[in-house]
């Protein structure tokens, strides 16, 4: 017998939002076929220019991957949700800190998320939870 469930997708996202949303959906989702080092290295060169992510911000671009995609609002879309809240991040001239890593109590499974101020954004989750195995922060003034 299963149990019924719904996903939880966020409401009152702005028009213009979900637009921007859907426009980053399709890069996210091949982004996220991509193997990580390729990852990496698109994400490095598109963060390039831009300020640090607010909490707020990375929040709503995170909602607005989800109201726009099944898939991203779905419990294994954490990769293209991830990808996707950064690409609409960078759209707005910011970048959170995109990071991918494991769950540090068992089962010990991948996850992908977007940090700001140094906290995963809308996990739900201690700040602990998660080790980062890659990160992608936004570039320092002096171009690290």
């Amino acid at each position: 017998m299963t149990t019924p469930s719904a996903l939880e997708r966020p409401t009152g996202v702005p028009f213009t939002r979900r637009l921007a949303a859907r426009l980053v959906l399709l890069p996210a989702l091949a982004l996220s076929l991509l193997p990580p080092r390729r990852i990496r290295a698109v994400l490095g060169f598109l963060r390039r220019g831009a300020t640090p992510a607010t909490a707020a911000q990375a929040a709503a671009a995170r909602g607005a991957m989800c109201a726009v995609s099944l898939r991203c609002a779905g419990p294994k879309g954490c990769l293209p949700r991830s990808l996707g809240a950064a690409l609409l991040c960078r759209l707005s001239g910011t970048w959170p800190t995109w990071c991918t890593g494991v769950r540090v109590v068992p089962p010990f499974t991948a996850h992908a998320w977007i940090e700001a101020d140094g906290r995963p954004v809308d996990e739900g989750v201690p700040d602990d939870y998660f080790t980062r195995l890659i990160t992608i922060g936004p570039r320092s003034g002096r171009g690290r």
